[in-house]
């Protein structure tokens, strides 16, 4: 039904009736129907690789190749020990580049199972925080400065609403919401200014939207079903290899023809020279080489990992080593997005604020004593316009619960 709809020509209350829901929000129950009807919000951007796949590409460049067709050879030539180490050191290089590999993805999933992002919405006219994964269509979705939208809402409430859609359109500037329907036909998505895509970010003011999509039906799920069609980039030191190995085998397979077609022209015998060039073909191919480089990506990855890095594949290693600048959102990413006030500048004085982030202990201290606030009418009218003029909700886990006025919509 989202994706028949031009939700920005519609009345805020007829998009209500269409998607069978009130300012309130759903209920619990109409909730967990919708869920186990449509699925959870969140985008899969490709197919989770099985692990004999994983096992079997740590096999695909040319230089194993080689390998590989060095080991048929010299099993053909009955040099079995040859045999056995050029297979031994193409073995070991896939077994370590797997469990490599394997313990990246278990620490990833491990992470992601920890950074859930949650979403504040009304559920029958109360204020829950619920992961955004969860959110269905019709769920009435709540909005503050700081937040990421967590699907496409079309807006039914907005107090100074402006939202970064950058990372959407490439505007450069935050764009001022409203809730009225559009008349005009075929606007493009930077100009659909009643409606709040999923993955922008809320720069001022708040408001209230009504999930119109989820997953891969939002705009940013369209696009990431395009990012799978894309093709698959390698790292410079995988696109080295891969050159070097083939250039190594076209080197080596041009020296035995150049070797038996001497041999041949000075009257040698001809089961002699073939097994003379093929035993030199063998003896240029660098064994080695593969286990040499996937043991000192699998250290970068060791090191890496003491420092708190989680490296998903080996090369990628090499490719952070070549990176020159990395450009990283500071807020929630280097800091704990928990912004708190630390001192309070009065006619009665500078006052100390304890305490660690959005925890609900610490003082008040003037002088480096203990204070009660009532006791001064400065400090208490400052910690006054501070609750008044903010749109914050600290709460308790299981102990506040907040209903919003109708007024507010």
């Amino acid at each position: 039904m989202s994706g028949e709809v031009k939700w920005q020509h519609v009345p805020v209350d007829e998009v209500l009736a269409l998607l069978e829901t009130d300012r309130e929000g759903l209920t619990a129950e109409e909730a967990q129907l919708r869920l186990s009807k449509y699925g959870f919000n969140e985008v899969e951007l490709k197919k989770k690789e099985s692990s004999i796949h994983r096992f079997a590409r740590q096999f695909a460049s040319p230089l194993i190749y080689v390998l590989l067709l060095a080991a048929l050879v010299t099993f053909l030539l009955r040099e079995y020990a040859d045999t056995s180490v050029i297979l031994g050191v193409v073995l070991a290089n896939g077994v370590i580049g797997f469990i490599q590999e394997r313990k990246a993805e278990n620490a990833l999933e491990s992470l992601a199972k920890m950074l859930v992002p949650e979403t504040s919405i009304l559920r029958e006219g109360q204020r829950l925080i619920v992961p955004s994964r969860e959110l269905v269509v019709g769920d009435i979705v709540l909005m503050e400065t700081g937040a990421r939208i967590p699907a496409d809402l079309r807006l039914i409430h907005k107090k100074n609403l402006r939202i970064d859609e950058s990372m959407l359109t490439g505007e450069s500037t935050a764009v001022e919401k409203y809730t009225d329907a559009i008349e005009t036909k075929n606007l493009p998505l930077a100009e659909r200014k009643n409606i709040a895509f999923a993955g922008t970010l809320v720069t001022q003011g708040n408001g209230i939207g009504v999930v119109i999509a989820t997953a891969s039906d939002s705009e940013i799920g369209k696009i990431s079903e395009l990012i799978k069609k894309t093709k698959k980039l390698s790292t410079p030191l995988v696109r080295t290899i891969d050159n070097m190995g083939k250039n190594l085998a076209f080197v080596i397979i041009l020296v035995a023809i150049l070797t038996f077609a001497i041999g041949k022209f000075r009257g040698l015998d001809t089961l002699d020279l073939f097994f003379a060039s093929v035993s030199l073909a063998v003896a240029a191919i660098p064994e080695g080489l593969p286990a040499l480089i996937t043991i000192t990506l699998a250290i970068g990855i060791k090191k890496m990992a003491s420092r708190n890095a989680i490296i998903r594949t080996m090369p990628a290693v090499e490719s952070l080593g070549s990176a020159t600048v990395i450009c990283s959102d500071k807020t929630g990413t280097l800091t704990k997005n928990e912004m708190t006030v630390r001192k309070i500048y009065t006619d009665e004085g500078m006052f100390s604020v304890t305490g660690l982030g959005y925890e609900s202990e610490g003082d008040i201290e003037l002088n480096g004593k203990k204070i009660d606030p009532f006791d001064h009418r400065a400090l208490l009218e400052t910690l006054k316009a501070g609750a008044l003029c903010n749109d914050a909700y600290l709460r308790e886990e299981g102990v506040l619960t907040v209903t919003l006025p109708k007024e507010h919509f």
